[in-house]
């Protein structure tokens, strides 16, 4: 499994890339083109013109590392664009396993907007829940005297 158990953003780099690079060349690419920080600790992925290999640059506090994978049938998603995409962890490990569905449908949820989730909304009120009532419409009692 890449990466740490922390939240990081994963950045898909929006051209295809040359497998041949190494970590300075990718670096490069980072500083330059997605104009990120590549010690940030945020991941960045690279995909071959074919899109049959793929790279992941990673900085974890003590070092660069490069993560590569070829695939042997079939071709990673297509993730360029006009700019990088940013994927989630879950996104990046499907990507890494060849799901078509990255970088065309989004998998997973919205990031929560902890403002929103804090600020005081507020609340109906159920009338029958305050008097204690039953909810349940009732039938009126039958009439017992005889007419």
């Amino acid at each position: 499994m890449i990466g740490s158990t922390r939240a990081v953003r994963v950045f898909a780099y929006s051209s295809p890339a040359d497998m041949r690079k190494g970590f300075d060349g990718l670096y490069g690419l980072v500083a330059d083109h997605l104009k990120h920080d590549p010690l940030s600790g945020d991941l960045f992925l690279f995909v071959s013109g074919n899109r049959k290999r793929a790279k992941v640059l990673l900085w974890d506090g003590t070092g660069l590392c490069l993560y590569a994978k070829r695939l042997e049938k079939g071709r990673f998603a297509r993730v360029w664009g006009d700019t990088s995409a940013e994927l989630t962890m879950a996104e990046l490990h499907l990507f890494l396993e060849g799901s078509q569905l990255v970088g065309k449908v989004r998998v997973s949820p919205a990031k929560l907007c902890l403002r929103c989730l804090t600020q005081a909304v507020e609340t109906a009120t159920i009338p029958h829940a305050e008097s204690g009532g039953d909810p349940r419409p009732r039938d009126p009692p039958p009439d017992r005297h005889p007419s």
